[in-house]
């Protein structure tokens, strides 16, 4: 038991977490395994003869599925099947002559895996072990060694991939068949059949689900509710820093009816100001964004103008007018939408897929308010992927952003002239009544303070 052990630890590493999702559906299915190989009340594991051979420690599907349905009170054939195919599909069973992991309810012969090679054990092979693997059962020249076309591919690509040590590879490929000739010839032929369906467990075939690829408790991190919470905080946080009526008010003593009209007539006019300035920025957030707004969606449909792809927004927009419109309008405007932008030589066409233009032309001979989904949602699928980012990344939308900042500054700079023109006209005019013989067209004429002043500014 000892050497079994530190053999076993040798070869895979020790989960530390026992309880993890994992372990205890390896522990169920192991118990399971273990009652189906009893010597009395298990399946009968016996040597079928066939021609010209023998095959050694096999059952039958049909043997599993008969004991399932007795031993673990199970009603439906077809339930015992699934939860076979589920026990296969982790390796813990194969059948000999199929690289596909499935348990059938017929007489195609399985064999048990060796606990050595449990998933239990922590697998975790690399692509130097695989392609040791491929190029030992390349040096035997056997039928059932024979390598399947994808093994093949495999193998010439790991070569490619590990050409400079690929002769120890082959050092190590053939020191293992010359271990394996030496051992009894119904015993290697047990041995090659559970390595083999190890493989398939870890490198299964194309097309089959690899049930190694991705840990439960990986599936379980992703769903986190912890990250999720903060990333719904982000998003509020950015929605809120773009909208000032969001700012937590402050405590205040008790206000009169002025200072709460004050207080409305202040956040209106800020709210106007803001919206103003940042419905620019929240045309970046999403696709959904600028096209709820009307000065978002002239732009939009501008850009997408200067790239003669103007169809698809205009085709959006008319589903949505379709969507609104009154019921007895409705089949007028989906033929007209169908006219111009869907019939055989449309003046507007668009492209859509052949699925979506089956599905809506099948949807017009019932005419209704929502016969144009799939196409609507394909042309904005098609806007949101491609049109929209090219939209935020094209100078037209850049200098939208740029421009709010600059009326502000050349305001501000009005502004100080102005007041400084202010302060002078002020000044001359204190300087008229404190001294009536001095007049401003004199003050003017003898200083040229004023036009100095003025030169400069300019």
């Amino acid at each position: 038991m000892a050497q079994a052990s530190q053999e076993q630890g040798a070869v895979g590493i020790a989960d530390p977490d026992e309880d993890s999702p994992n372990m205890i559906a390896y522990r169920k299915i192991e118990d399971i395994i273990t009652r189906l190989q009893d010597e009395t009340e298990g399946v009968p594991v016996r040597t079928v003869k066939s021609f010209l051979s023998k095959i050694p420690s096999v059952v039958t599907g049909s043997d599993i599925v008969q004991w399932m349905m007795k031993n673990l009170n199970i009603d439906d054939p077809a339930e015992a099947i699934h939860i076979g195919s589920l026990i296969a599909a982790q390796g813990y069973m194969f059948p000999i002559s199929d690289h596909v992991l499935t348990l059938k309810d017929d007489g195609t012969l399985y064999r048990f895996q060796a606990p050595y090679f449990w998933p239990s054990n922590c697998w975790e092979p690399e692509n130097t072990d695989y392609a040791i693997y491929l190029c030992k059962r390349t040096m035997q020249n056997k039928t059932r060694l024979e390598l399947a076309d994808y093994e093949a591919e495999n193998l010439a690509r790991l070569q490619r991939a590990f050409a400079r040590k690929w002769e120890f590879i082959f050092m190590q490929a053939e020191a293992q068949v010359k271990i394996d000739r030496k051992k009894d010839k119904t015993e290697r032929k047990i041995l090659d059949s559970q390595e083999r369906a190890f493989w398939d467990v870890h490198r299964p075939v194309p097309g089959c689900v690899n049930t190694t690829e991705m840990d439960i408790r990986k599936c379980r991190r992703l769903k986190n509710p912890q990250r999720v919470k903060k990333s719904v905080y982000g998003v509020v946080d950015d929605t809120q820093t773009q909208s000032p009526v969001h700012t937590p008010s402050q405590q205040s003593g008790k206000d009169t009816r002025e200072d709460v009209e004050k207080e409305i007539l202040f956040l209106n006019t800020q709210l106007d100001r803001h919206c103003m300035k940042m419905s620019k920025v929240k045309w970046g957030f999403s696709l959904d964004e600028a096209l709820k707004d009307p000065v978002g969606r002239e732009q939009f449909l501008k850009f997408l103008e200067s790239e003669f792809s103007s169809e698809n927004l205009l085709f959006w927009l008319a589903v949505q007018d379709l969507k609104c419109r009154p019921l007895q309008e409705v089949a007028a405007r989906a033929q007209e939408i169908w006219q111009e932008f869907l019939a055989e030589g449309a003046p507007s066409a668009i492209n859509l897929d052949s699925h979506s233009y089956e599905r809506t032309s099948q949807n017009l001979k019932d005419p209704g308010r929502y016969s144009f989904e799939d196409a609507q949602d394909h042309i904005y699928k098609l806007m949101k992927s491609d049109s929209y980012p090219r939209f935020l990344r094209s100078n037209a939308y850049q200098d939208l952003l740029l421009a709010r900042k600059k009326p502000e500054t050349e305001q501000g700079r009005r502004t100080s002239l102005e007041k400084f023109t202010r302060s002078v006209v002020s000044g001359t005019c204190c300087l008229e009544k404190s001294d009536s013989r001095l007049s401003f067209s004199s003050f003017v004429s003898k200083s040229g303070f004023l036009e100095g002043c003025q030169t400069r500014i300019k």
